[in-house]
């Protein structure tokens, strides 16, 4: 009898606990409890399939040693021509004296190790040099930028609110994208596919802006237009930009939303980290009196003149915004900028009401599926089958309740699991009950037919449902989005079908047998 009561509380403790945790999902406001998670295909939500542009982010690795290297052989007093692209992944250049070679080589190899010198030529009395990117550098960079990329975009998606989103690696340079519940489809692709590369450049105001959309670019200067919120979308505002990029969003440490007091418009402030504001400090104190362009992915948001040295790190970034438009750009601008460019190469889009009629096929195919078994089990098994058929409820409550502790996501292949694990719930108590079938035609009593029938059956019911868990593991550590799905509710299943059929039925029957000594069993 002590036996029969700590189990029988433990029972009823898991009983209360399973249903404190499964009434949220449809009593929002009664449990403090999250509720179960449901997937994109029961939702509905939008899925995205992303392919990072890995060369690109080789050429921006370039394009940074190029710039900087074009200073530091200026602090060497290096005399040299024109720093230009060599390929995708080379700088070529001009050494005016060839006995800086030694230097060169010396200055390469203790600033920029992933650099190796590709080649050396003579030409008009000038030494033609070639730098590149070595190919393990090469690969490395590709592998970073798409393992970064990840990352940026699991931060923006958080901060954007999403709930249980699915962000995984596909191959070497593609990110799947499954985002619940998402209404708004334009301003996620928005705020997951933008760059946000942003950069602070002079503007070239020594040379005319209208010949230069005219085509006659001056060297060192580029055509930039304001963004739609800066200058309007039908004939936006063009400016002529300095290359030199003087300060980047690498540098940032916090980017927040502030209202305009005189003009009640939103803006974003951005704080540099302490590199960031010093060298902030010195492009304003270096540069007052000039126009200092605010530059994200290309477009120019503000170009305010540099009154006077700025300390703290602190500037801001203005426009038309909208309320929503800079707690978006405030988002990304915090979570970082992408190390490459992305394109959409799949997009899908499930609609709520497909989600409902998904929800609802799931749960009319479990609910006659359940009726079919607990029928069967009752007309074949009588007394034991209605004790095998309340463990198969307390099992889906079981599932439900593990669904909503984990967090874990139910999905159309995860409700198919549900109804599997309700066959085999089952299935460990046929087992069992066809070994007490046998013990009492060899003459035992009701008592110790079920001790031995249990006694016997459990090494099989456990050896099945131990290589079902197996394989369902195996299944949600390499499988996709939907097979992870189905994978959790299976692994859940086993679990839940364990308890229930060794333990729970178990203890039922000898309650019946031992302690209310039935006479008769029903079977």
């Amino acid at each position: 009898m002590k036996g029969l009561t700590w189990r029988a509380g433990l029972t009823v403790a898991i009983f209360i606990a399973a249903i404190v945790y499964v009434v949220p999902t449809f009593k929002e406001s009664v449990w403090p409890h999250k509720k179960i998670n449901l997937g994109l295909d029961l939702q509905g939500g939008m899925h995205l399939a992303l392919e990072v542009q890995t060369e690109k982010a080789v050429e921006g690795t370039v394009e940074r040693v190029r710039s900087d290297l074009r200073s530091l052989l200026r602090n060497e007093r290096i005399r040299h021509g024109e720093l230009r692209s060599a390929g995708k992944t080379g700088i070529g250049f001009s050494l005016l004296n060839f006995e800086d070679m030694e230097k060169l080589e010396k200055l390469i190899q203790n600033n920029y190790p992933d650099m190796e010198l590709r080649s050396t030529e003579k030409n008009e009395g000038n030494l033609v040099v070639t730098l590149g990117l070595t190919d393990a550098s090469t690969v490395e960079i590709r592998k970073q930028a798409v393992q970064q990329a990840l990352e940026t975009i699991r931060n923006r998606i958080d901060q954007f609110g999403v709930s249980e989103p699915d962000i995984r690696l596909q191959g070497e340079d593609r990110i799947l994208i499954q985002l619940p519940g998402i209404t708004d489809t334009k301003r996620a692709k928005e705020l997951i596919g933008k760059t946000a590369q942003l950069e602070f450049k002079l503007l070239d105001e020594d040379h005319s802006v209208g010949r230069a959309v005219e085509g006659d670019v001056p060297p060192g200067s580029q055509v930039l237009y304001a963004s739609e919120q800066a200058g309007g979308v039908e004939k936006p505002e063009a400016y002529l930009v300095r290359k030199e990029t003087l300060l980047t969003g690498a540098y940032l440490d916090d980017a927040r939303i502030q209202i305009d007091q005189q003009f009640n418009e939103p803006y974003v402030t951005i704080d540099f980290d302490r590199k960031g504001a010093q060298i902030f400090e010195r492009i304003t104190g270096d540069n007052i009196r000039k126009r200092l362009a605010i530059v994200l992915d290309n477009k120019v948001y503000s170009a305010p003149v540099i009154q006077e040295k700025i300390p703290g790190g602190t500037a801001r970034i203005t426009g038309s915004f909208t309320m929503q438009e800079a707690h978006d750009l405030a988002i990304i601008l915090r979570a970082g900028a992408l190390p490459a460019p992305v394109d959409i190469i799949e997009e899908r889009t499930v609609g709520p009401s497909l989600g409902r009629d998904s929800i609802q096929k799931g749960l009319f195919s479990m609910i006659v599926g359940g009726l079919l078994v607990i029928l069967f089990m009752a007309v074949y098994y009588q007394v034991a089958g209605m004790v095998a058929n309340f463990a198969l409820v307390l099992n889906i409550l079981l599932i439900a309740a593990g669904l909503a502790v984990f967090q874990a996501t139910l999905t159309m292949p995860g409700i198919a699991g549900i109804i599997l694990t309700i066959g085999m719930a089952v299935d460990a108590n046929v087992i069992i009950f066809e070994r007490i079938r046998e013990e009492r035609r060899l003459g035992k009593t009701p008592s110790g037919a079920i001790a031995a029938g249990f006694e016997r059956g459990t090494i099989t019911v456990m050896d099945a449902n131990v290589t079902t868990l197996i394989a369902a593991l195996v299944l949600f550590q390499f499988g996709t989005g939907p097979v992870k799905g189905f994978a959790v509710t299976l692994s859940l299943g086993v679990l839940a079908s364990l308890f229930t059929a060794l333990f729970v039925c178990r203890m039922i029957f000898e309650y019946m047998y031992d302690v209310r000594r039935m006479k008769t069993l029903s079977i």
